[in-house]
């Protein structure tokens, strides 16, 4: 159906509309195939299997934690859990969900066991529209689809464990047996979405990689270290500068803007917050206004896709990362941090940090 978001219709597909029913007679015949159990394979995987669907695993032999790990959720080896070569065998709809640098690499093995008829499903458009890097073609005999949830694969299931549903785009990028985009949208209400919205594979893509780069992941935590170490250098405590930079905007803050929005949440704190609010976001927009145009920039001309697989990939890259998120970890704000949430009131005693080794009261200067 066709919504309107402040002024502009959208192509919006709810439970509702496309029931889990439907989805049940669509897949009736398919053996879906989720390729990797990483960050979205657990949380889809799981989803689809508790709304009785067939779904079957396929992980690499080498990979020994994702063995593990989809042991431990309850698949079965030799039932619906496989090496990657037998699942591709068995599966209808393979579902490429391993990382964006894997997916290049794995790419000519996979393509070997592609069938006529056949549905090649991502949760990301980047594989698909930097095509030129990344070599995944697929064949014309196949359907290729999209289901992206917006959200984190912890969040896909806890959201579907709550009984709620994760929002999602969907995409359909080639049609070759005329049943992709219910094939699409069927798969996208088995993983449990609380509603998708109709877009392309290159629009996700563009619009997630920004997303993340901007303000749902970098530009967050980015402004969260500049106001910390302002608040810090003028001698502001740990405690009272994570509080009034992180705590308060996810504990209080962020919800009054997940329930009615901006403008509602403004008209929900003091004079004086909402007067410093609406005088300071112009000059914060002003500011950032430049990086975010130079990132969508990069982003677009394939830049971002470019050093994406050439870090990603390389052979110490998780050697790499483990360093650059202990850093993350260990700054003072974020240690900070661990103690501020060991201390609400509705976690346990047992799992509160017991250590607030390194943070004192006085900046690192």
């Amino acid at each position: 159906m066709l919504i309107d978001f402040g002024g502009v219709e959208e192509n919006v597909v709810t439970r509702k509309e496309f029931s889990m029913a439907k989805a049940k007679k669509v897949l009736k015949k398919e053996t879906i195939a989720v390729i990797g159990y990483g960050v979205q394979g657990p949380a889809q995987a799981l989803n689809m299997r508790d709304n009785g669907f067939n779904v079957i695993v396929g992980l690499r032999k080498d990979s020994k934690e994702s063995w593990k790990r989809a042991k431990k959720d309850g698949w079965k080896k030799g039932v619906d859990l496989f090496t990657t070569e037998e699942a591709l065998e068995r599966g209808t709809v393979i579902q490429y969900l391993i990382s964006d640098a894997a997916q290049r690499s794995y790419w000519p093995t996979l393509k070997k066991y592609l069938k006529a008829g056949d549905a090649l499903y991502f949760s990301h458009g980047f594989s698909i529209t930097y095509k030129e890097h990344t070599k995944v073609i697929p064949p014309e005999d196949v359907d290729v689809i999209m289901v992206a949830p917006k959200g984190s694969g912890t969040s896909v299931r806890r959201n579907y464990l709550a009984g709620v549903g994760i929002n999602s785009s969907f995409a359909v990028y080639q049609d070759a047996t005329g049943n992709a985009t219910d094939r699409c949208l069927a798969l996208g209400i088995a993983l449990g979405s609380g509603y998708l919205f109709e877009t392309t594979f290159e629009s996700e893509v563009y619009s997630d990689l920004t997303g993340e780069r901007g303000i749902l992941m970098g530009a967050l935590a980015g402004v969260m270290e500049a106001q910390y170490e302002v608040l810090r250098k003028n001698g502001h405590s740990p405690a009272e500068a994570f509080n009034e930079t992180v705590e308060e905007l996810t504990q209080s803050l962020i919800r009054l803007v997940d329930e009615n929005g901006m403008d509602w949440m403004f008209a929900n704190c003091s004079a004086t917050a909402q007067r410093g609010a609406l005088d300071w976001a112009p000059k914060f927009k002003k500011a950032t206004l430049p990086v975010f145009k130079e990132l969508y920039k990069r982003v677009r001309n394939g830049e971002e896709c470019k050093r994406v697989l050439r870090s990603t990939g390389g052979k110490n890259y998780k050697e790499k990362l483990d360093k650059e998120l202990a850093a993350l970890r260990d700054s003072e704000m974020w240690r900070a941090g661990a103690t501020s949430r060991s201390l609400r009131p509705n976690v346990p005693e047992a799992k509160r940090v017991k250590s607030t080794k390194g943070v004192s009261g006085r900046g690192k200067n």
